[in-house]
């Protein structure tokens, strides 16, 4: 009896042994050479769709490893062109400053910024109503005229609108002060807070609180719906006092991606997301893992919140790579 327990647990363990060997090896086995390290860093916006690639991918070539980071565009394409990571992802055009230090970049998904309220506003159901103009939003962020509830919606309140902004060089600033007429983030007016997340989280424990953010972080991916403690303001793209049934497509995260997919949705502050490096990538892994992002990488782009590009936008991609 004690011989067989020995032996069976000889076979566990060489199983255990060959199960962790293929594993670690399963690249090998399907002729697959790949390995090396993809570092990325950068842009909120894409952040999550990054992972995710990162992760689908890692499966079809373990010998590959990711380090992915989020700090923001502008931190993205500083990482980049100082060659500290390879690729950098960036939430907004690409300058011709950076093209001019070496930028080489692809777009790789679409998604938009969206302006956002606290939920438990008081005067929220009258927002959802009649939207804002892009002229209003931008006496709130640009000129600052409006500093009042009762100025906006001519209600008599003296509540004060609390504004919010981001502190970091994030594309979803620049995308927004784009979307109101002016090219840098620094000309948004309002309190600062870092990153995409933490501007969500401002506005949500603000009652009196409006900001802006990337739909990943506006709307949760698992149900669809506005993140808990905010919802979005809608845009009176017509101007004609309210949102009718042409501008009223904010109901869930499917809702909004069609609408920015089929240009219902104005750009800005819809936009491109961008893969950046300092010069044409060398490294095989990176040249690989950019080709299956504009391939079969695509699938996950819907899945993950995001609105596939056009596919002979996608060619014009794959183009550069080669």
């Amino acid at each position: 009896m004690k011989n067989v327990i020995l032996t069976l647990m000889a076979v566990m363990g060489i199983a255990a042994l060959n199960s962790c060997n293929n594993g670690s090896n399963t690249s090998k086995q399907n002729g697959d050479t790949l390995s090396g390290t993809v570092n990325i860093s950068g842009a909120f916006a894409l952040y999550p769709l990054a992972v995710k690639w990162g992760d689908e991918f890692k499966k079809l070539h373990p010998g590959v490893k990711f380090n992915i980071t989020a700090g923001g565009a502008g931190k993205g394409v500083a990482d980049a062109l100082a060659k500290m990571v390879d690729l950098g992802m960036v939430s907004r055009e690409v300058k011709q400053e950076e093209i001019d230090k070496g930028a080489w970049y692809v777009a790789v998904s679409k998604d938009a910024v969206v302006p956002t309220i606290n939920a438990n506003n008081p005067y929220v159901n009258d927002i959802l109503k009649r939207g804002l103009t892009n002229q209003e939003f931008t006496d709130l962020w640009i000129t600052g005229k409006i500093k009042t509830w009762g100025q906006l919606l001519n209600n008599g309140s003296k509540d004060e609108i609390n504004v919010y902004t981001r502190s970091d060089a994030g594309g979803a600033a620049e995308t927004w002060a784009a979307y109101l007429g002016k090219k840098k983030q620094e000309d948004l007016k309002g309190t600062a807070v870092f990153g995409d997340p933490g501007l969500a989280e401002a506005v949500g424990k603000d009652k009196f609180g409006v900001g802006y953010n990337n739909i990943g972080y506006a709307y949760d991916i698992s149900t669809k719906k506005t993140q808990e403690g905010i919802t979005i303001i809608p845009i009176d793209l017509n101007g004609d006092g309210k949102i009718d049934s042409t501008e009223n497509f904010y109901g869930n995260i499917d809702v909004i991606d069609a609408a920015i997919a089929s240009n219902k949705y104005p750009s800005p502050p819809a936009r491109n997301l961008y893969f950046l490096s300092n010069g044409t990538p060398k490294n095989p892994a990176v040249i690989a893992f950019l080709k299956w992002v504009l391939t079969d990488g695509q699938q996950y782009v819907g899945a993950s919140g995001f609105i596939k590009l056009p596919n002979d936008k996608l060619q014009e991609q794959i183009e550069k790579i080669k």
